[in-house]
């Protein structure tokens, strides 16, 4: 097995909005804001080279929503997911598997194009989409909190495709029992979001999705405004940096700028980030 990074590329958001209730003089620390108050934000996906399968980790935003919707994020860079997966020698047409840890635009948006005469299509033809059942229930027929982040043409034509594939309860959650991972199950963000889980070269990687978005969430209160349940991500949180400190995981971290690993360790103040690593640092 063979672990690729894939920059699908760079964002803006309101560091208020990401950091909720934390004082901005305390977030801007680690999480520069620009002068719109807007932290660097990346969407990075993770793809997972198993023998004949190519297994992508989310798909970032895509490119087919309009000038106006991309004013607001405040594109930046030149990453691509096509682009991306060109650089380790992989087409869109190579992808036979794509699990979502959740539906908000940034995590599926580049699972759908939009052709030149407006129909919209799986980008990649040839996989099966992963979705957790409830989560689909809860992004089809969305509440008024989340309502602008699931948006249809992102999610209706993965159903309409006939591609798309349930995850159902707790876990082992695939019932395709040759996929080389496992999930945890969080509920604090948004309503079943997974968190792959995986043993790579002996260590364990967590895809920490919205959970944990950069390395400056780790302090337990450092939740987004964006969560529906604020104060069960904040225990989900504790539970699962526990668990990650005293095994020593692994942060893949899907929407860290800056950083692609991270490390943390106990300390008198509770668990805190310990080191942050480029991915190829560790495993090349």
């Amino acid at each position: 097995m063979t672990l690729h990074p894939i920059e699908t590329g760079n964002f803006k958001l309101d560091g208020g909005a990401m950091f909720g209730v934390v004082p901005k003089v305390i977030w801007e620390k680690t999480n520069p804001a620009d002068a719109q108050n807007r932290i660097k934000m990346a969407a990075r996906s993770l793809l997972i080279e198993d023998g004949n399968r190519l297994i992508l980790i989310d798909t970032g935003m895509g490119n087919k929503q309009s000038q106006k919707f991309f004013g607001y994020y405040d594109l930046w860079g030149e990453h691509s997911l096509e682009a991306s997966l060109l650089k380790k020698g992989f087409h869109l047409e190579d992808i036979t598997d794509v699990v979502f840890t959740h539906l908000h635009f940034d995590h599926c948006g580049g699972a759908i194009v939009r052709r030149k005469d407006g129909l919209l299509v799986p980008a990649f033809p040839q996989a099966k989409f992963w979705c957790h059942q409830k989560h689909w229930e809860w992004a089809t027929q969305p509440n008024l909190r989340e309502k602008a982040s699931f948006l249809p043409e992102n999610i209706l034509p993965i159903q309409e495709s006939g591609q798309l594939h349930f995850i159902h309860g707790s876990g082992p959650l695939i019932s395709d029992t040759n996929f080389p991972f496992d999930f945890l199950v969080v509920d604090g963000h948004t309503e079943k979001q997974i968190l792959p889980k995986l043993k790579y070269k002996d260590e364990i990687i967590v895809f920490a999705a919205d959970l944990l978005p950069t390395a400056g969430h780790v302090p337990l209160p450092y939740v987004m405004g964006y969560d529906t349940r604020p104060l069960l991500t904040m225990r989900e949180k504790k539970q699962i940096l526990d668990q990650a400190a005293q095994e020593n995981w692994l942060f893949f971290l899907e929407h860290d700028a800056e950083n692609e690993l991270l490390q943390v360790h106990q300390t008198e103040k509770g668990v805190r980030a310990k080191n942050t690593f480029d991915f190829n640092t560790v495993f090349n």
